[in-house]
C-alpha cells in the first residue's frame, strides 16, 4: 500500500508541475522514484504516463508530417543511440551508475535552466547537429529513462516559435519513449517485471497533476516558479550523485 501510495504521490507531483510549466514529468518521476526503488523499475513505471502526454503533446497542434520531415535525422538518431549506446544501460548497471548519470542529468538541466538566459543560435548547423545530438539523447535514454540533455537544450537552441517547440519536443519524447519500452522489453532485469498496472495508475495520477496544474498554472508567477523548478532539479540531482 505504501510503495502504491509512493506511485500515485510522485506522479500527481510531477503531473501538476508539466501542467504547470509544460515539462518536468519524466525528469521529476525519475529522480523522485529512483530514491525508493531502481531506475529500471522507475522508468518502466513512467512508460505510459510518458507517452500519452507526450503523443497528446505532439498532435495537439497538427501539422506533425511536416516535424518528421523536418527532425527525421534527429528521430533516426535517437533510435541509433538507443540501439548501439556508449553508455551503461539500465539493465547492464544495476542501477548504481544510472542512478549516478540520471542524478548528473538532472542537475546539468537544472544549472541550465537557472544560468542559460540566451541560447546561440545552431539552425544553421541543424543538419550535421540533429544526428549527433539525436544519438546521445538515445544514449542518454537507455542509460538513465529520461531524454534531456542534450535533447532539449538543443531544440530551444533553433529559437523555434513556443508551439513549434512544444510540439518538436513532443516528437523527440514519444520516439524516445517508445525507443525505451522496446529496449525494456527486450533487455529485462532479474527480478524485476515489468508492471503495465502500475504504470496505468501512474498515468491517471499524472493526468489527475496535470488538471490541477493548470488550474494553478495563472495564480503563479511562473517564472519564479520555474527558477524554483529548476532549484529544485539541481538539488535533487546532486543528492542522487552523492547519496
Amino acid at each position: 500500500m505504501t510503495f502504491l501510495a509512493i506511485i500515485i504521490a510522485v506522479f500527481v507531483f510531477a503531473g501538476t508541475i508539466k501542467g504547470m510549466i509544460g515539462l518536468g514529468l519524466p525528469a521529476v518521476s525519475m529522480g523522485l522514484l529512483t530514491i525508493a526503488m531502481s531506475p529500471f523499475q522507475a522508468a518502466s513505471l513512467l512508460i505510459v504516463p510518458s507517452m500519452i502526454t507526450n503523443i497528446w503533446q505532439l498532435f495537439a497542434e497538427g501539422r506533425v508530417w511536416a516535424f518528421i520531415r523536418r527532425f527525421w535525422t534527429l528521430l533516426a538518431g535517437i533510435i541509433a543511440g538507443s540501439i548501439w549506446s556508449f553508455l551503461p544501460t539500465l539493465s547492464q548497471s544495476h542501477g548504481h551508475h544510472s542512478e549516478i548519470l540520471l542524478g548528473c542529468m538532472l542537475a546539468l538541466y537544472g544549472l541550465y535552466g537557472l544560468c542559460v538566459k540566451k541560447l546561440p543560435h545552431l539552425g544553421q548547423y541543424e543538419r550535421w547537429l540533429s544526428p549527433v545530438v539525436g544519438y546521445l539523447g538515445g544514449a542518454v535514454t537507455v542509460a538513465t529513462g529520461v531524454v534531456i540533455i542534450p535533447v532539449v537544450p538543443y531544440l530551444q537552441s533553433l529559437h523555434l516559435q513556443r508551439d513549434e517547440l512544444v510540439q518538436a519536443l513532443g516528437l523527440t519524447f514519444t520516439v524516445s519513449t517508445f525507443c525505451l519500452a522496446f529496449f525494456l522489453h527486450h533487455h529485462p532485469m532479474q527480478g524485476i517485471t515489468l508492471d503495465y498496472r502500475l504504470s496505468a495508475v501512474a498515468l491517471v495520477a499524472a493526468l489527475l497533476g496535470m488538471w490541477l496544474g493548470k488550474k494553478i498554472r495563472y495564480q503563479l508567477n511562473e517564472q519564479r516558479f520555474r527558477r524554483l523548478f529548476f532549484m529544485g532539479l539541481t538539488a535533487l540531482g546532486l543528492y542522487m550523485i552523492l547519496h
